[in-house]
């Protein structure tokens, strides 16, 4: 079995996650430039043994994609061109940043650690481990 990678896709900068060998546990992998992010998946996918790829897909409450999913069509497109032998899924990503901050306060973090303004702002800062992969 192998592992599940995780990308958070952003404008400027990526959230990348991925599982143990046997799909339990995901932790923060890196956070990579937006620009690097296929040479880095492609080198990361063929140095490990990698199931498939999950891309967060932002949605509207409605189930309508939301803006920033016009950013993300092109590389999963590509991707899926770069890579067709992948398995590469979209995840509904609505809710993922409350699940996360639901793990920090019974994690117990102090209260200034998780009064973060944008998402990118909670990936890029967080520094658990465990609290970035249920984020990505």
């Amino acid at each position: 079995m192998g592992r599940i990678l995780a990308i958070d896709y952003g404008r400027k900068r990526t959230g990348l996650a991925v599982t143990d060998p046997l799909q339990i546990i995901a932790n923060a992998l890196d956070t990579v430039p937006t620009h690097t992010l296929m040479d880095y998946v492609k080198s990361y996918a063929a140095a490990n043994a990698v199931d498939a790829i999950v891309i967060g897909m932002p949605l509207q409450m409605d189930g309508q994609p939301s803006e920033s999913y016009t950013y993300i069509r092109p590389f999963v497109e590509k991707l899926r061109k770069e890579m067709p032998a992948m398995r590469i899924e979209l995840f509904d990503e609505r809710f993922t940043s409350k699940l996360a901050l639901r793990a920090m306060i019974d994690g117990g973090a102090a209260a200034r650690t998780r009064d973060w303004s944008t998402a990118s702002a909670r990936r890029s800062s967080c520094k658990d481990t465990s609290i970035r992969g249920t984020i990505i």
